[in-house]
């Protein structure tokens, strides 16, 4: 498998995730199975929660918008990808996380919105900016390690001022280069952490250690180590593409996170061949604020293909 593929099957991996975790979002632990317990047997793509069937979230939505900065500026243009992020907060998204929209309306200039909300609020680790790195670690993964999780913990501070949310992003954005390379992203595990920033690397060190369980997670998974620490958790502990999105959703909690950023693991991982096609079909990305445009599977993968090259 080459670098393309992989890089596809992490940007719609990561959306596949974000629609079928959706209809379960703040949901029991282990309702994806109660609702579909013959693994392969279709219709995991339901709806619900107000989603449509195969309808991928603010996770994928922001994304994209990240992804259409850096192939339209050519740069990483981070007062362009906050313009992108505010016109479409304005645009009434069907969802949208607290932080960040406060973060994306409260009328401080790009640089200075996410600072201020986390002086204020003591409160800007939430996985918010990790949901949303699937398209941009594709773009940077070719930099190297330090490019990569730069350019990570920037685009994370615009709307998390909290430096734990920088550094869940940068390990991600990691995790996928280092896939794409392919190369085992769990046995470069220990190597990755030590890149994480002091003051937050025992944090990490304890959720991506292999014997590291979700139900030892001391927050709630829409925090951003848990949820880091939960999709690596899902890649180590199944076998293939399908077991692990399924293993994300049924932690319960923030099912589209969750599984969106196992999904891009997974994804980058196995590759796009190893994505069902009965998730792929009804797949779509609505986005408010652009002129009423839905991406579906073919301008998803075109995305892809233009983010790796």
């Amino acid at each position: 498998m080459n670098r393309i593929q992989r890089s596809v099957g992490a940007v719609i991996g990561s959306a596949v995730g974000d629609a079928l975790g959706a209809p379960f979002e703040f949901g029991p632990a282990g309702a994806f199975s109660t609702r579909f317990p013959a693994p392969g047997a279709g219709g995991e793509m339901c709806g619900g929660g107000g989603w449509d069937p195969g309808e991928a979230t603010d996770d994928t939505q922001m994304a994209v918008l990240v992804a259409e900065s850096l192939l339209e500026r050519g740069e990483l243009d981070l007062p362009d990808i906050f313009a992108r992020f505010q016109r479409w907060a304005a645009s009434d998204p069907k969802d949208i996380g607290l932080q960040t929209e406060d973060v994306l309306t409260n009328g401080m200039p790009w640089d200075l919105a996410a600072a201020i909300h986390f002086q204020v609020s003591q409160r800007a680790a939430g996985n918010g900016s990790l949901m949303r790195a699937a398209t941009s670690a594709v773009h940077f993964a070719r930099g190297g390690p330090q490019a990569t999780m730069d350019a990570a913990r920037r685009i994370a501070a615009l709307t998390h001022g909290d430096r734990a949310a920088w550094e869940g992003t940068a390990v991600f954005h990691e995790l996928i280069r280092v896939t794409l390379e392919g190369a085992e992203p769990l046995a470069a595990l220990p190597g990755i952490v030590e890149l994480v920033h002091p003051d937050h690397r025992p944090r990490y060190a304890t959720v991506l250690a292999a014997d590291w369980h979700p139900d030892q997670a001391t927050e709630f998974n829409g925090a951003v180590w848990p949820c880091l620490g939960s999709a690596v958790w899902a890649l180590r502990a199944t076998g293939g593409f399908e077991d692990a999105v399924h293993a994300a959703i049924d932690l319960g909690g923030d099912t589209d996170t969750v599984a969106a950023v196992t999904g891009g693991l997974a994804g980058a991982y196995y590759g796009p061949d190893a994505i069902p096609e009965r998730w792929t079909a009804p797949l779509h990305v609505p986005l408010p604020g652009s002129g009423g445009r839905v991406l579906r599977l073919p301008q998803l993968t075109d995305l892809a293909h233009r983010l790796a090259a």
